[in-house]
């Protein structure tokens, strides 16, 4: 607000001081008529030069006449002028008026008629390029009353469905899923939405509609990211790992190795892979059976220490909920090194997390030097953090390291 002040204060400054000049300014009566002659001495000086170029030949009758209009036309401003009356002798005081009533009008006005409240950092971080809830529900309801005139129109019920998603109006957002869907019958990705909200509805459990719409969403593309991942979380659900894998492990494909979601996907893999006892398939070169030696090295390739539970959350756990424990590389990839398995009840527990609890062949705890271990409290056994889950860390440590304490105290926003 400081800011605006002052510079609507030097605008009004600067205003002003184009206008106070030319009223304070005082001019001598003997100096203005004094200019004046000189004006119009000058003048005729320029009539006689005319008429001695006329007379010259240079200059011809039809020039010289329209040049003699000019000099006479200026002639009879500079005597108007002569006869005006002079500046009235208060010019003073309307210069003391102008200059506190323009700066106090000007301010009246705005607090009046404009918006004082902008004048606020905070309003402009929050309201820029922002509307209203009144402005997004007008646009809302007007978009919902053109459809009731054009029903037919599959892709406005697809807006005003995504739109509703996101108010979080999921009953008019499934309806309106419904009717676009009915039009646009071949499109994969909307199908997939509106299983996607379908699932919401209700406490996020695929089966039943959901489930149907996913299928008739990979009927039409096979590839559909959002529908292979719903498929694949039902399969899971109904302890079909290797139905689920399948699911996945397409939607794996299509992701980018090195990204987030692509290693929250190979998690769920894994994880589908140690319930279902399904070795995975190694496009690799058979290896030669290893010696007594590094057998022996990778078994003391390992971290040891205890997880314990903030006192601070144990109104959120219950005692079946499950508790993940597991090492990743302190730098490099995100992904699990080697997981654990427990429940709340059988917290505070020990851990060792070695080689043979590695989730990959090729991703193993022998594999880097500094770790971190982390412990997460899962309601729905998912190895994919979700919302409300729990989970602490540890510092990175020394693989071999023992006697690791790690805390579990922070809630996963």
């Amino acid at each position: 607000m400081t800011w605006f002040v002052v510079i609507a204060a030097a605008m009004a400054t600067m205003a002003l001081a184009w206008v106070l000049p030319a009223l304070l300014r005082r001019r001598g009566a003997g100096v203005v008529m004094q200019s004046r002659a000189s004006n119009l001495a000058l003048l005729k000086d320029q009539l006689a030069e005319l008429e001695s170029d006329l007379v010259a030949g240079t200059l011809s009758r039809q020039q010289y006449q329209h040049a003699r209009e000019d000099l006479e036309r200026r002639a009879l401003e500079e005597a108007r002028e002569a006869v005006e009356p002079a500046a009235p002798a208060r010019a003073g005081w309307t210069a003391v008026v102008l200059a506190v009533s323009i700066p106090l009008c000007a301010a009246a006005l705005y607090w009046q008629f404009g918006t004082p409240q902008a004048m606020s950092p905070e309003s402009d971080v929050r309201n820029a390029g922002q509307p209203t809830p009144q402005e997004v529900e007008a646009m809302v309801a007007k978009l919902a009353a053109r459809l009731a005139q054009t029903p037919d129109d599959g892709n406005g019920w697809a807006l005003l469905a995504r739109t509703y998603l996101v108010m979080q109006r999921y009953p008019e957002a499934i309806a309106a899923y419904e009717r676009a869907a009915a039009i646009l019958k071949d499109n994969a990705d909307l199908l997939a939405d509106y299983a996607d909200v379908l699932a919401m509805s209700q406490g996020r459990r695929i089966e039943g509609k959901p489930l149907q719409i996913v299928e008739r969403a990979l009927q039409i593309d096979p590839t559909q990211w959002k529908a292979l991942a719903m498929a694949g979380s039902a399969a899971f659900d109904r302890k079909d790992y290797k139905k689920a894998i399948g699911y996945w492990e397409k939607l794996q494909s299509r992701a980018d190795a090195s990204s987030e979601f692509a290693r929250e996907v190979a998690a769920n893999i894994e994880e589908a892979r140690q319930l279902g006892g399904i070795k995975a398939l190694s496009k690799a070169e058979p290896q030669p059976k290893q010696t007594a030696k590094p057998q022996a090295q990778a078994a003391g390739a390992s971290v040891e220490g205890s997880v314990t539970l903030s006192p601070t959350l144990t109104g959120k756990v219950a005692p079946t909920d499950t508790v993940f424990v597991f090492a990743r590389a302190a730098e490099g990839p995100r992904m699990p090194l080697a997981i654990l398995r427990f429940q709340v009840k059988d917290l505070p527990a020990t851990f060792r997390l070695d080689d043979s609890l590695a989730m990959s062949p090729a991703m193993k705890l022998s594999n880097h030097p500094d770790v971190v271990i982390g412990a997460r409290v899962s309601k729905t056994a998912s190895a994919t953090p979700q919302a409300g889950d729990l989970q602490g860390y540890s510092k990175p440590v020394k693989v071999g390291a023992a006697g690791v304490a790690v805390v579990v105290d922070q809630v996963v926003p």
